[in-house]
């Protein structure tokens, strides 16, 4: 990284730390009791560029490093997991155009991404599974130079308000092995294609999770990721690369939130005469919380500098992803347990922190896939 590319940094984490002190933190208690849209803040974060942040200049983005995307994801989600939601999923198709899209396409739908004129989602979970990729169901179908397509997605997020998708569907059903039949396109909403019901989630509350309805869809060819059939598996799965190491960065955050309200309770809260914080049991469990907080930074960013090498991660996006995760999940609990009564209550943040910890767990592929993903190609490495 050049010494003008980490002032850039430092000037936009500073900037986004800023906005969420000032903007998210107030207002996220309301939003998230009554899984209410923050309409308002998403707008900001348009206006900061937040939604081309990796998106090259040239395309009207910020064309910044992954490295700084991360960052960028912990300071959000240390205010309120749910604002890094829309840019989020918006990530995912900004970089499968990027990556893998025609140089027309490029120029006709980054530069309205990258200002969040258009904003994205990924049309990829059906209700009869999320991990296996190759085994969806909803059928696109072609008829002259446009495709027809048929099917339910669910868990999706900005799914009522994203208006344009990565659409993962099953173009050759007869295709061997079936991952070669399955095709990415660029699917704006219009006719044939809705937002179903909202679900009502446990936390990750404001931002929607909805379900999407493809009904005799009509998609052009052109619309086709990288124009060739028969690719979408590869690049939905190289996009959740980058996914996934926001997903780190998201359990990063949540995480510190949570360490920092537990040290400043353990200072102030006494028991006995003295704060708990001098009480050996407190002192061991605060270690332990910074130690993994460090770890799972670290091991987002080696993802991520690793990504901006251009770099195959999927092993080490995995391993971030399965272990922020499940150190967010160890960190909130315990920040629960210092705050005692306190932390049960809706008063302080601590319960949300509680909440909103096992998506990380499940978004972007379990952990449980994470851990196949990781030993799979660790046999690959070290074959004998």
């Amino acid at each position: 990284m050049t010494a003008k590319t980490e002032e850039t940094t430092r000037q936009i984490v500073a900037t986004v730390r800023e906005f969420v002190q000032r903007e998210v933190i107030p207002a996220a208690a309301k939003h998230d009791h009554e899984d209410s849209y923050p309409d308002e803040l998403v707008d900001q974060m348009a206006d900061m560029g937040l939604f081309g942040i990796t998106i090259p200049e040239k395309y009207g983005g910020l064309g910044l490093d992954h490295a700084t995307y991360a960052m960028v994801f912990e300071e959000l989600a240390k205010g309120w997991l749910s604002i890094t939601g829309p840019i989020g999923t918006h990530s995912i198709l900004t970089y499968a155009i990027q990556k893998h899209g025609t140089e027309e396409q490029k120029q006709a739908w980054l530069p309205d991404l990258a200002i969040g004129r258009k904003r994205a989602g990924l049309a990829l979970t059906e209700p009869g599974g999320g991990s296996d990729v190759a085994g969806i169901q909803t059928a696109a179908c072609r008829t002259g130079d446009e495709y027809v397509v048929n099917g339910n997605k669910t868990f999706i997020t900005n799914g009522k308000h994203a208006n344009v998708f990565m659409l993962v569907a099953k173009s050759d059903p007869s295709a061997e092995p079936p991952h070669r039949g399955i095709t990415a396109f660029i699917a704006d909403k219009r006719s044939g294609f809705t937002a179903g019901r909202e679900l009502d989630k446990l936390g990750y509350r404001g931002v929607d999770t909805t379900e999407l309805v493809f009904d005799d869809y009509r998609i052009s060819t052109d619309r086709i990721i990288g124009g060739k059939e028969g690719r979408g598996f590869y690049q939905v799965m190289e996009a959740l690369e980058t996914g996934r190491i926001n997903i780190a960065a998201r359990a990063v955050g949540v995480a510190d939130a949570a360490f920092e309200a537990a040290i400043r309770y353990a200072q102030h809260r006494n028991t006995f005469g003295r704060p708990i914080a001098s009480r050996q049991a407190i002192q061991g469990m605060l270690s332990d919380m910074a130690t993994k907080i460090k770890a799972a930074r670290l091991l987002t960013h080696d993802a991520a500098v690793r990504k901006d090498k251009g770099e195959r991660i999927d092993v080490e996006a995995s391993m971030a992803k399965l272990f922020a995760s499940e150190m967010c999940a160890e960190v909130t609990l315990d920040a629960m347990r210092i705050h005692g009564g306190y932390g049960f209550v809706k008063d302080l943040p601590i319960e949300r922190y509680f909440r909103d910890a096992p998506l990380m767990i499940i978004g972007e592929g379990t952990n449980e896939i994470q851990k196949l993903v990781i030993a799979r190609n660790l046999l690959k490495r070290y074959a004998i």
